[in-house]
């Protein structure tokens, strides 16, 4: 038998090689994870502790890429439209499931354009005041707001966020009327609220909790159907006064739809390693994100659900983009 040529040994490594996917090698480069919010709010808090961990397990830097604006939409479809190769990724939440119903047009599909990696967090809304509004209760909110109709301004982190839909919902519940502030996102609104230029808010609890341990506003409840381990003294606002009121806001990772399934497997596989551990837990916790995780399967038929649930409760209010 004669011995192989070293030129072929050559060729058929060429040809095995080109038998190799080239995202076998992924990542090969920085990741990009879009947030579509300003920094200083709730995404962007669990974008910066999650993408941190996910460097690390990936060996590939991961960069926080704000890109705030329409409602979300912007950062969105930015994402939507990258190239499917795994090195763009976005920070899903709550928003992006109500702009479905929010906006008569979107330049994306959240459905058929992403594909779900995992749900991350969850977190209540805390419904907040200035110190200088003179209420210390839902009750006493809702008095003061029904006896100046249409004068209390609350801030949101822009139109269609849970934070817009909680208030909403709060005013339709409580049969009050309040002028919706959007910002660009939580950070410009807990700016606002810090700084007197807006009454009230909904606000996430990583964005404004510091802020009511410290004073600087007021917390009156949680969004939530139970309280929050993260402020335990505060009640609930069905609890408060407006009993069945319940709304929250979820995060979780999404990628272009035509990211490769072992790619999704493997980012999969590594956020649930990093919700697990435990320094990631305890400055969630702190924070006020409550760790979830599923399968890519689940989390898709989660955004399914939202879809419809918040279809419904936009159609119901008559909440319209602005």
């Amino acid at each position: 038998m004669k011995p192989v040529s070293r030129d072929l040994l050559l060729m058929l490594g060429l040809i095995l090689a080109g038998l190799v996917p080239a995202h076998a090698q992924y990542p090969a480069k920085p990741v990009r994870l879009i947030v579509p919010f300003p920094p200083g709010g709730g995404t962007d808090t669990l974008a910066r502790i999650y993408g941190q961990k996910l460097g690390e397990l990936l060996g590939a830097q991961v960069l926080i890429d704000n890109r705030p604006g329409g409602g979300t939409n912007i950062g969105a479809e930015i994402a939507a439209k990258a190239p499917g190769d795994g090195y763009t990724t976005l920070m899903g939440n709550i928003s992006h499931a109500i702009n479905v119903s929010l906006y008569n047009k979107l330049g994306y599909d959240l459905v058929r354009d992403f594909a779900p990696v995992s749900l991350l967090a969850s977190t209540p809304n805390i419904l907040v005041v200035h110190p200088s509004i003179p209420a210390r209760s839902v009750k006493e909110l809702i008095a003061l707001a029904r006896s100046r109709p249409g004068q209390l301004d609350y801030a949101s982190s822009g139109s269609g966020t849970s934070a817009h839909l909680s208030a909403e919902l709060f005013s339709t519940m409580a049969g009050v009327k309040m002028t919706h502030i959007p910002y660009k996102g939580g950070g410009p609104a807990v700016i606002a609220l810090t700084g007197g230029q807006v009454s009230v808010g909904f606000a996430t609890t990583p964005s404004v909790i510091g802020h009511v341990k410290s004073g600087k506003m007021r917390g009156l409840a949680v969004t939530t159907a139970q309280r929050s381990p993260s402020t335990p003294d505060l009640p609930t606002i069905s609890e408060a006064g407006l009993p069945g009121f319940e709304a929250g806001t979820w995060y979780g990772l999404l990628v272009p739809a035509t990211v490769p399934k072992d790619i999704v497997a493997r980012l999969n596989t590594e956020s649930l390693k990093i919700l697990k551990m435990q320094d990631v837990k305890e400055r969630l916790d702190t924070a006020g994100f409550e760790t979830l995780g599923s399968t890519p399967e689940q989390f898709g038929v989660y955004i399914r659900t939202e879809i419809d649930k918040w279809g419904k409760v936009v159609r119901a209010s008559g909440v319209k983009a602005e």
